[in-house]
């Protein structure tokens, strides 16, 4: 009962998921913790934007003060027209304190600018522009996202499928020596022989171990990305390896000049660049604004002001900007050109990717042929060995050699379907078309 239970348990907390490539994909350009971060960013930055183009709306502000002070004593230096002509070095209407206990002020402002040597202009043309740039790299991204999804789907089916073909050899392996056992026994076969099969399936069950925790690994790594459950046991479609290499994606560094989306995202950051440099030169005009503003001060049985109204316009040149701000415009002008050498230094990394993907795509092709002839080759060459064994003719090394190569040309093929696949989507990714045409490629599938 106790055993039952346990196993109940572990079959709860093993959750399997069938995953196909296409849902994989999605959960990691919309689920995964990098995905948020970029999207966030991307928000963030149209925020920034927002905020810049708030600097064009007028300012209004409105403050107002009450104050309890102690009865202080009051002297006029003004003529009140009740008093006599204060004589030289008297103080006018010192002879009246009145009693004051509060103060009142209320203050309102307005001010707009008119004109700011266009900084405000290029200032949102420049958070515009960090805004394009953070778009495209947010899908930079979420392409590369996709392209690490894919590597470890990938990754994953090899893993498991080298888990079921070692363990089928490992039944065979298993089996011979069970039958070498039996005839050891009968004095049919050396005790030598039995051991070097003994080893063997030592050998095999080490190989076997090693495999399974390979694939917990890339498992575990490909559940945390798509931010599944860690207890998600996911089972690749192995359909979306059975016909590799029967489309060719057309790519060349012209279209990835084109539509790579980091690319992109750089060229905007240089446009955005050039217009710091307009901003930075924006010192060296004046600023012009206009204000207007309203007072009102009450001073307990002093004085009443209201309707203090004033408006105008305000000139503002720093002198000094003349001689200071050529050091600011030269050092806009040189991020500037350090973003031109990125743009050119990502162009040349771009054709070079697209040039490599596409070698190891054809690459992927040509090996898969020949791995194919390989297996043909492999299982005739044990099925001739296993013969000769039996006839006496060869010895348990050829045979136990036979097997190994058999179950490595069985590996090989496994794998060089998935490397197909896998050189398919980077030969897209390189050319900026991973996520814009994988709905076409999995519908192929």
């Amino acid at each position: 009962m106790g055993s039952l239970l346990f196993l109940g348990v572990a079959a709860h907390a093993q959750q399997k998921k069938p995953l196909p490539l296409e849902e994989a994909i999605s959960l990691a350009v919309n689920n995964s913790t990098e995905a948020g971060l970029a999207n966030t960013r991307v928000a963030t930055s149209k925020l920034d934007v927002d905020n810049v183009k708030n600097n064009v709306y007028p300012e209004f502000k409105v403050s107002a003060q009450y104050m309890r002070i102690t009865n202080p004593t009051v002297k006029f230096r003004i003529p009140t027209g009740s008093s006599e002509p204060a004589e030289p070095g008297e103080e006018t209407g010192s002879s009246a304190s009145p009693e004051v206990n509060r103060i009142m002020f209320g203050q309102a402002s307005l001010s707009m600018p008119l004109f700011s040597g266009f900084k405000l202009k290029n200032s949102i043309d420049a958070s515009e522009n960090m805004y394009k740039a953070q778009t495209f790299n947010a899908a930079s991204t979420k392409e590369q996202l996709a392209m690490q999804a894919i590597m470890l789907y990938v990754n994953l089916y090899k893993a498991q499928e080298s888990v079921a073909l070692i363990q089928e050899n490992l039944k065979s392996a298993n089996q011979r020596v069970a039958d070498f056992s039996a005839m050891e026994q009968n004095g049919l076969l050396a005790r030598n022989d039995l051991l070097k099969a003994q080893l063997q399936v030592s050998n095999i069950q080490l190989t076997l171990d090693d495999a399974r925790k390979k694939a917990a690994v890339i498992n575990y790594q490909l559940a945390t990305l798509l931010r599944l459950p860690e207890n998600t046991e996911i089972e690749p479609d192995g359909a979306y390896f059975k016909n590799s290499g029967s489309i060719t994606p057309p790519s060349s560094a012209t279209e990835a000049m084109a539509q790579r989306s980091d690319l992109e995202a750089a060229r905007w950051q240089q446009k955005a660049a050039e217009s710091e440099i307009k901003v930075a030169r924006g010192d060296y005009y004046p600023s012009i604004a206009l204000s207007a503003g309203y007072v009102a001060l009450d001073i307990q049985n002093v004085v009443q002001v209201y309707n203090a109204v004033n408006f105008g316009v305000g000139v503002s040149y720093d002198i000094s900007s003349i001689f200071k701000n050529n050091k600011k415009v030269k050092a806009a002008q040189s991020r500037a050109k350090e973003t031109q050498y990125q743009v050119d230094l990502l162009s040349d990394r771009v054709k070079v990717q697209v040039k490599e993907a596409q070698e190891n795509y054809d690459l992927s092709l040509k090996q898969s042929k020949v791995y194919d002839e390989a297996l043909v080759q492999a299982a005739e060459n044990y099925r001739i060995v296993k013969d000769k064994y039996d006839n006496g003719l060869v010895d348990t090394n050829d045979l136990l050699e036979a097997d190994v190569e058999q179950l490595q040309a069985q590996l090989n093929q496994t794998f060089s379907k998935a490397d197909i696949t896998q050189r398919y989507y980077e030969l897209l990714n390189a050319s900026g078309k991973l996520i814009g045409s994988f709905d076409l490629q999995s519908n192929q599938n």
